[in-house]
């Protein structure tokens, strides 16, 4: 199964809640992902909030060309129970 990212939300700080298209959900904190060329300006709490589901290539994305792959936010997200 392809995983793809359905839903998504800003939790505060660094963190998104995610919902995954197997009905797994839960909360991905991002705060030591934000490095490199692409990812310091998301550094930005303004920047990393703007972030939305791009519906093309099913995860999430940031207008600066950032995306991260669905699998990398899965294997990183805290299932809440």
């Amino acid at each position: 199964m392809f995983l793809h990212v359905r839903e998504a939300r800003y939790e505060g700080g660094y963190r998104i809640w995610l919902r995954f298209n197997d009905g797994a959900e839960g909360v991905v904190d991002l705060s030591d992902c934000l490095e490199g060329e692409v990812f310091s300006p998301l550094r930005d709490l303004a920047r990393f909030k703007a972030f939305r589901v791009d519906p093309d290539i099913e995860t999430i994305v940031w207008e600066n060309g950032a995306d991260l792959a669905p699998e990398f936010l899965y294997a990183k997200m805290k299932v809440m129970a």
